[in-house]
Order: C-alpha cells, then structure tokens, then sequence
C-alpha cells in the first residue's frame, strides 16, 4: 500500500518534466482604464512539434487568464475568464513562420523558429481585466496559464496527440494576488 502512494506521487512530477513554465505574471495598469497582463512563459519544441510546423501543420497556443474573488461562504466568484489563442505556421514559399492572433490583433512574419517562439512566449499588453467587471478595493486571485490547443489541429493529428505525449505541452495555472488598491492609477 505504502509503495502505491509513492508511485503516484512520482507519476504527476515527471508528466510535467517537458511542458511549459510560467516564468512570470503581472497585471499593468492601463490609462484609458482596465489592467494588461505581461506574462513570460518558457517551453522548448520537441522535434515532433518542430517538424509539424515545418511541415505546415500551424500550431495553436492557447492562454488563459482568469481572476477570481475568494469567499469563505461559498465558492469562489470568478470575474473574469478570458482566453487568447495564437496561431504559429509556416509558410513554404517565402520560408517565413507566422505568428497570429484569433481576431487578427497580432500578426507578424519572422525568419526563424526561434525568434516566433520568443513571440509567442511573450504575453504582451493584453487587455484582461475591464473596470466594470471588478470592485474596487476588494482582494482577487489572479490565475494564468498557456497549452498547446490541439482541439484546433486537423483531425487526424488531434487522434495521434490523444495517443503520443509529444503533443502534449501546457502549465500549470501560476496564481497571484491582485487588488484595485495596489494598482491606482
């Protein structure tokens, strides 16, 4: 009994041993109102995903940011819950990775694999929390995290992801706390 315990303790730390880290994760203030989150996330491709981008299978990567008021009645009131997804693609003829947006906010052409990775490792000035959506003064947990999409993947490679852990590549939520109060403008 005792060594079952101990192999499902070791199971979860090595299925994340190759995902994605949260390096760190802020809330700016914006003055036309609302607050931006920054975020850096390190990952590396493995060679399956690397060689699906080349081979012009775009990849979507999927953040998510979510801010929540803790009560000790009852469950937790999520305020927000917002989602980005940016699409990361080759293109053949002009030798050239793409990296876009859903809703077509970013879209940027660049040489290399690497230098599209550091974009897309790099949440910028994205606009999370509207004023109207939260109160002000009072204590918030916020929470983000990023994973590859493979729901928007053509079908036969959301089949071989469900089977090869290759595909599999996301965070953990990093939480931290926010308040309007430690942000006043």
């Amino acid at each position: 009994m005792v060594w079952v315990l101990g192999f499902t303790v070791v199971v979860p730390a090595s299925a994340h041993a190759a995902g994605i880290s949260v390096q760190r994760a802020s809330l700016q203030a914006e003055a036309t109102d609302g607050w931006n989150l920054d975020a850096r996330f390190d990952f590396t491709l493995n060679n399956s995903l690397s060689d699906a981008v080349s081979k012009g299978i775009p990849l979507y990567f999927r953040t998510e940011f979510t801010l929540t008021r803790p009560r000790w009645y009852w469950f937790d009131d999520q305020a927000i819950n917002v989602t980005q997804t940016v699409r990361l693609s080759f293109q053949p003829l002009t030798r050239e990775y793409r990296v876009s947006t859903t809703g077509g906010s970013l879209y940027l052409s660049l040489p290399t694999l690497d230098q599209a990775l550091s974009v897309i490792k790099h949440v910028v000035a994205w606009r999370v929390i509207d004023p109207r959506a939260i109160s002000p003064g009072e204590h918030y947990v916020a929470a983000v995290k990023m994973e590859l999409d493979i729901s928007q993947m053509p079908k036969p490679f959301q089949i071989d992801a469900v089977n090869n852990s290759d595909w599999n590549l996301s965070s953990d939520w990093s939480r931290f706390d926010f308040s309007t109060a430690d942000h006043e403008k």
